[in-house]
């Protein structure tokens, strides 16, 4: 980094920070704001805007920060605002959850590759080979129960660890970072993003003025918008998504010695998302498409599986580096920590019932076990009060810890008692401790169990930040740097498509001027996309760093698939298909673990060139290219004669040349590619005899043909 760039050193931990200084006035584009140390926003009531208050009236004079302990300490119970903003927010929503709504669950194992017991006293950790039982949920945020799959988005990754010593719950995102800073601001944000309350549209779409109106004025998070702008938001498969603990979290080792952590969740299979278009057509076509996959794999014994990667790290690192790591909007690039792959998620078990386990898990950032204990992340400090309060409004009762899906596996003993739907009120006289009762007294506390690390902070009780904070550009620009030619292009049109449906032009005006800041070029694309000029840039709270390097982690297509298994490929057929080239293809499919389904004319079946009668997976009408990662044709000459005048027929077709995927063809298919517009390229491949099978299924190892993507968009 060039000491032009240099941002001056954060305070050492356990200095008290400054006194709060008068807040500095600062314009993005044509609104005023004001900015406090850490450049968040703050907005007064002057004229006729009313002021803020509690709601037993009290008027609130930050409503950006919660209470710490000095500006990078831990967040204090007794901020009454915090409690009572977060605490109405978890309760506004019965009976489904306020956010991660719309949720899929699987049971399975985790196996750790090594002992990690000089890092972590954690006995999940301990023994190599070791299998802990879990539960996922994959989930979107915005959107209700009821929205679609394939909606632009964040996904939720949560693991619930049933440990030997107690529930361990890792709930994070398949994003790094998020929108905010201090969970402070968590209710404005989701407000933000759903339903606009007049209205009560649009659904699981952050595409209208309020969600962008927050973001335009909250600069911090432009880093997450650079993300949900990319193809992460809309992943082909759970299965093809990575995972993310968002936060730094510590480790303990017996010693009682500290190592910061984020987690990391890698799949096996790769990375890999969807187009746009794409998308779109695939909510109208299968609005479970993400559900069904999930369960589709593991009944064929396809069992997921993603590896738990650490980024470990001590206080001489976090006090060098560029950013502070209790920001949840910044990440540690890999390639300045390495990740360390310690040990393996398999799911290959689906759920009994649906409502006992997928919706009646209960996930909570404050379930942690020995050895793994928070830091003073202020987004992960209220993370910590909110879930377990919302659990508590959603499940109806302080015993939801009770339910199957939520209990331990291993012993426990309380004496927490009664309330709603009680399962397990201790037995025996005592219900209190001390007590004088020996044996039949009841548990005890031990020495060997939970201990909080003893980090020593000091500090006025203050609503700030940390001064770190304030960089809200430098990360953002370097996640767009990281991005392939293709993943930028496609960035800009998520930008495009999302503002232009942003009915002031005001709000749009703002965005553009954060981008300006992010990279020239990215605004100048999308402000043409909109038909607009490019504003002045936002005026930024610190220095931007603009000499940070690419982090090639960051892209998809960077990273993605070895091979084509776990994808797979829709086979248009008729009557009269060639028998021998259609077995060929499911040979060499299943030979490299790759599916194949049938769209035939009629789903009863069809008849192929040897006479024998197949029954099909889809009905063309009902079965679109937009469900597969590739497509083959083998259609006879009576089928293409039929189906080049179908219309769902020609848009098999032409959505997946549209959507740049491999396309496998004979020669009796012709009619309908000329029906359908296309005409074959570099993604085409002719099949003559079977050996061209194999070579196809080669081919597709590539996912997409992107040299074709930009023949098929004018604008």
């Amino acid at each position: 980094m060039s000491p032009k760039n240099s941002p001056p050193k954060k305070p050492a931990a356990g200095k008290a920070p400054p006194k709060n200084s008068e807040s500095t006035s600062a314009t993005i584009a044509d609104a005023g704001i004001q900015r406090g140390e850490g450049g968040e926003t703050h907005q007064v009531a002057t004229g006729k805007t009313p002021v803020l208050t509690t709601r037993q009236g009290t008027p609130v004079s930050d409503d950006q920060n919660s209470l710490k302990l000095g500006s990078r300490g831990p967040t204090l119970m007794e901020d009454f605002h915090f409690r009572e903003k977060i605490f109405h927010f978890d309760h506004e929503r019965i009976p489904e959850r306020v956010v991660h709504a719309r949720g899929f669950g699987a049971h399975g194992f985790f196996e750790a590759y090594e002992s990690l017991a000089d890092i972590t006293r954690a006995d999940i950790f301990q023994r190599a080979g070791e299998k802990t039982p879990v539960f996922v949920r994959f989930s979107t945020v915005a959107g209700n129960k009821g929205s679609a799959d394939l909606a632009r988005d964040v996904r939720g990754f949560a693991v619930k660890f049933y440990t030997k010593e107690g529930n361990w719950d890792l709930i994070g995102n398949n994003i790094p970072v998020f929108f905010i800073q201090d969970a402070i601001k968590f209710p404005d944000l989701i407000h933000a993003a759903k339903q606009e309350p007049d209205r009560g549209f649009p659904q699981a779409q952050t595409a209208h003025d309020n969600f962008w109106d927050f973001i335009s004025l909250m600069p911090e998070s432009i880093h997450m918008a650079l993300w949900i702008m990319s193809d992460r938001t809309i992943p082909r498969s759970f299965r093809f998504m990575e995972g993310f603990g968002v936060h730094s979290f510590r480790l303990i080792n017996a010693d009682g010695k500290s190592t910061y952590v984020k987690f990391h969740w890698k799949p096996k299979l790769g990375l890999q998302s969807v187009a746009w278009n794409e998308a779109v057509k695939l909510n109208g076509a299968d609005p479970d498409f993400h559900r069904r996959d999930l369960w589709d794999a593991i009944q064929t014994g396809n069992y997921p599986e993603w590896e738990l990667g650490l980024q470990l790290f001590d206080d001489a690192f976090a006090d060098e580096f560029d950013f502070d790591i209790l920001d949840a909007t910044k990440i540690i690039p890999e390639e300045l920590v390495p990740i360390r792959r310690v040990g393996r998620l398999v799911l290959d078990r689906t759920v009994d019932n649906f409502f006992n386990e997928t919706e009646q898990v209960a996930f909570q950032t404050g379930n942690i076990v020995p050895g793994i204990d928070f830091t003073n992340d202020p987004l992960l400090q209220g993370r910590n009060f909110s879930y377990l309060d919302t659990q508590l409004k959603r499940l109806g009762s302080p015993n939801f810890n009770d339910l199957p899906i939520n209990a331990p596996k291993c012993p426990f003993h309380t004496f927490q008692q009664d309330g709603h739907m009680t399962l397990n009120n201790p037995k025996g006289r005592a219900n209190y401790e001390p007590n004088s009762w020996g044996a039949e007294g009841g548990p005890r506390e031990t020495p060997k169990g939970f201990e909080t690390f003893p980090e020593e902070v000091t500090g006025e009780k203050r609503r700030a930040r940390a001064e770190l904070f304030a960089d809200h550009y430098s990360q953002a620009r370097q996640f767009y740097i990281s991005q392939t030619e293709i993943e930028q292009t496609h960035i800009k049109d998520a930008f495009v498509v999302e503002l232009s449906k942003v009915e002031r032009p005001d709000i749009r005006t703002r965005v553009l001027s954060h981008l300006v800041n992010v990279d020239e070029g990215l605004a100048a694309m999308v402000a043409d996309g909109l038909g607009m000029d490019v504003p002045e840039a936002a005026e930024p709270a610190r220095e931007i760093i603009t000499d940070l390097d690419p982090s090639p982690a960051l892209s998809i297509l960077m990273n993605g698939p070895k091979d084509f298994s776990g994808r797979k490929i829709g086979v248009l057929v008729s009557d009269g298909t060639d028998a021998k080239l259609l077995a060929a293809l499911q040979a060499a499919a299943a030979k490299h673990d790759v599916l194949i389904e049938l769209v035939a004319p009629k789903v009863g079946g069809f008849e192929t060139s040897d006479g024998e009668l197949i029954p099909a997976k889809q009905k063309i009408n009902g079965g679109p290219s937009v469900l597969y990662d590739a497509v083959a044709i083998l259609i006879s000459e009576q089928g293409a004669a039929l189906l080049q005048g179908e219309a769902t027929a020609r848009d098999f077709v032409a959505d997946a040349f549209a959507h740049a995927k491999f396309i496998a063809y004979v020669d009796a298919a012709q009619p309908l590619l000329d029906k359908a517009g296309v005409e074959p390229d570099g993604g085409f491949l002719a099949l003559s005899k079977p050996a061209d099978a194999e070579r196809f299924i080669k081919l597709c190892g590539k996912l997409r043909f992107w040299e074709r993507e930009a023949s098929v968009h004018a604008v």
